[in-house]
Formats: structure tokens, sequence, C-alpha cells
């Protein structure tokens, strides 16, 4: 899903020149605000849908739902009668990246949280595709593990390259997106995730980016 029209597009940066956003840390603190803000880039739902889609009391994602309207990530766009209420309806307003600038601000003490949610999601979004088949339903699917030893160069090239890697998957999806709406077809829901990141076993700090 692209952004609607005048919002922030989803590769600009997600805090100005002041430095990150709390809002954007504050957002991602949660893996039911990581969830349902991956649900509303894909399209218009409701708390009611979402809660339903995660299998969570609406009560609790409807909270999760405030939080991530405060901290103006979605948009209210609709409401329709319901049973004497009204149901809302949201749609993201940007799609949240934090670029190695933004993540580089993020207190240590903060990263932690924002790290487990982010791949709590993606465990439970993988575990869902594995158990409903739809995982390995297409034989081109792309699904690796590389363990591999780097030095500073090496580490810093690869990161480089999946921060590319990144942007090409953006423009795919953009090109996608265009080619759909004019054959008026849904498209293949498809779940990319990219990871890089230093495992146990050395005791060596970091020497960039420089951290907070």
């Amino acid at each position: 899903m692209t952004p609607p029209e005048g919002k922030k597009s989803a590769r600009e940066p997600s805090s100005g020149r002041g430095g990150l956003n709390p809002r954007v840390v504050k957002a991602l603190g949660h893996p039911v605000r990581v969830q349902a803000l991956r649900i509303l880039n894909e399209r218009v739902a409701s708390p009611n849908e979402i809660s339903k889609e995660l299998d969570q009391a609406v009560g609790h994602v409807s909270y999760h739902i405030k939080v991530l309207k405060e901290c103006e990530c979605i948009e209210l766009v609709d409401t329709v009668p319901r049973r004497g209420a009204m149901e809302h309806f949201y749609r993201a307003t940007s799609r949240i990246f934090l670029d190695v600038s933004d993540w580089a601000r993020v207190p240590k003490s903060v990263r932690p949280g924002v790290s487990g949610s982010v791949v709590q999601t993606v465990i439970e979004d993988a575990t869902e595709a594995l158990t409903s088949g739809t995982l390995d339903r297409r034989p081109d699917r792309h699904l690796s593990w590389t363990p591999m030893i780097l030095d500073l160069e090496g580490w810093q090239e690869l990161t480089k390259g999946l921060d590319e890697m990144l942007e090409f998957a953006f423009e795919i999806q953009a090109a996608s997106a265009e080619r759909l709406a004019k054959a008026d077809e849904a498209g293949i829901p498809v779940s990319v995730s990219i990871f890089g990141y230093e495992t146990p076993g050395s005791d060596e700090e970091p020497t960039s980016p420089s951290e907070d």
C-alpha cells in the first residue's frame, strides 16, 4: 500500500532535523501496535476487524489504535453505524522506517523493546504462513539463514546492501501497485523480513554508528 497522497512517503525519514521523533519509538514499542500498523499499511480497517485478525480483545486493540493515532501514524477515514454504535476505520499515514541515524538516536535502554516488538511480529507472521501452507505455496519463495564472520568493513558493506535491498523492495511495491490498480486485481500478499545483526560471541564494542 502506498501512503495517501500528500502524506509522508514510505522512504522519507521518520524524524525531523531536530532528531528522532519519540512518537515513532512509542508507536513501535508494542507488538500489537506493530501488527496493527502492518495491517493498516495494507488496507483500511477498524479495531474490531484488527482484533479478529490478531485474535486479541477488541478493547485491547482499541487502546493501541488510540496510541497509534496519538502518534500520528494512522488517521480516521470513515465511520459506519453498527448496532447502535459507530465503527471507526483507519489507515496508516506513513510507513514507519528508522534509518541508521534514527536508530543511533534511540536510547539503548529502549532498543530491546522496539526490536522485540518487530521480531515477535516477524515470528508470528512467518508462523502463520507456515501453518496455513502459504509459506511454501510458491516454489520460488526465498528463505535463508546464513551465519558468517565479517570484519568491520564487511559489516558496513553488508548493512548498506540490506538497506539498498529494502529500497528496492519499496520500488517493486510501488510499481506493482500501479499495475494492480490498472488491472483491478487484489495482488499477492507478501511479507519481506530483512535481518542483519551481530550474534553473541564477541566483546568488541561497535565503532559505527555512534551511540547516545
